[in-house]
């Protein structure tokens, strides 16, 4: 008999073509009357077009949402909502826009919005990733979950072919540590494996024609369900790993993701043979590890940290930092087996099993359970 705990979506979803014409009703149906809408100096484009449909809504755009959400450009951007006079936020674009959609939700109680216009999967969850200094720290927050998604599959048409593959890769990231998460569900199990199917069938379409709007329809929806399971379960090494690379040496969040993911599946497998399973599976490959390498491979999408900027000499350092307050995961996380996975993945080697401890882990210093407001670097 199976024994869990399923933690269910407060989130209203509306998915489709053209629905940011729903926008207005949306935040009508909140109660939300004076809206600050909030986007990246890359997408501001967008958010003229958003502002133009909420009309006399919108009380004004913040266009400086960085990735990482560094702290600095949250408390500069609460303190324009209040200048305006804002009761609510509206995030249009990736997950650095829902980022600081969070962090002005978490510190003002402002309800929010958001427009998704990537695969980050960030407006399904409650978890907030800040960066102060070159510390970034992850929460888990309900309070911080948008109240209202709307899913527009005509603004994906936009996300260039090469961001477009690397941000599905990091969707599927969350949906592969949803099929061993310690508190992984059958609901979640189902919904990541469909999201791996959805993306692993869609992604290459998209690399290979932008315009395809049942292959963009496809990879929204996995990342949709893909997110929704980052949110109902916890992260495991795989977002540590990130997380501190990303804080630590500012390297593109997406990117990141589409490097690690083959090698900390490497690191899991001996552990998580269903989740492995399901992966190879959705991949048609014998070997979940060496089938998400060579995936990224044919979509061209990066396969080594140190072309994503990162410095060899930061491997120690990160390996320090990743063994440090660690989240939970069903193998153990050694320094040394964390040392040579990283070192793979900075040379853009194939995966491999890392050595160390094969058999899943046991209640020990390096286990952290995820809970509610709990704090990892």
């Amino acid at each position: 008999m199976k024994t869990f705990v399923h933690r269910g979506q407060i989130t209203k979803v509306v998915f489709g073509s053209g629905t940011r014409s729903r926008i207005p009703e949306e935040a009508d149906a909140l109660g939300c009357r004076r809206v600050l809408i909030l986007c990246t100096p890359g997408q501001a484009g967008q958010a003229v077009e958003v502002h133009d449909v909420l009309g006399t809504a919108a009380v004004g755009t913040f266009t400086d949402a960085a990735p990482h959400t560094p702290v600095e450009v949250t408390e500069k951007a609460v303190a324009y909502a209040r200048t305006v006079g804002a009761d609510s936020v509206l995030a249009v674009g990736g997950g650095s826009t829902i980022g600081l959609g969070k962090a002005i939700a978490l510190r003002t109680g402002l309800p929010q919005l958001a427009l998704p216009t990537t695969y980050a999967g960030s407006e399904m969850t409650p978890i907030l990733g800040e960066t102060e200094g070159r510390r970034k720290t992850t929460r888990r927050l309900p309070e911080v979950l948008p109240k209202t998604v709307v899913y527009d599959v005509d603004l994906t048409f936009t996300f260039p072919a090469a961001a477009s593959v690397v941000s599905g890769i990091n969707a599927m990231a969350h949906a592969v540590e949803a099929l061993y998460a310690q508190d992984r569900d059958p609901l979640a199990f189902l919904m990541a494996g469909e999201a791996l199917e959805s993306l692993t069938r869609s992604l290459p379409v998209v690399a290979q024609r932008p315009d395809d709007g049942e292959a963009r329809a496809d990879s929204l929806y996995g990342a949709w369900l893909a997110g929704t399971c980052l949110g109902t379960v916890g992260m495991a090494l795989h977002h540590k790993v990130c997380h501190v690379l990303g804080g630590t040496f500012g390297l593109a969040h997406a990117e990141t993701h589409a490097v690690v993911l083959p090698h900390v599946v490497a690191h899991n497998a001996p552990a998580a043979p269903e989740a492995v399973a399901r992966i190879a599976g959705a991949l048609s490959a014998p070997d979940a590890a060496s089938g998400l390498f060579d995936f990224a491979r044919r979509l061209g999408a990066p396969r080594a940290l140190r072309d994503l900027g990162m410095p060899e000499s930061g491997i120690e350092q990160a390996a320090e930092l990743i063994v440090r307050d660690g989240y939970w995961n069903p193998r153990p996380v050694e320094r040394t087996a964390v040392r040579a996975l990283l070192a793979r993945a900075w040379a853009g080697q194939p995966p491999c099993a890392s050595p160390g401890d094969g058999h899943p882990r046991t209640e020990s210093a390096t286990h952290h359970p995820t809970t509610t407001g709990a704090r990892h670097a």
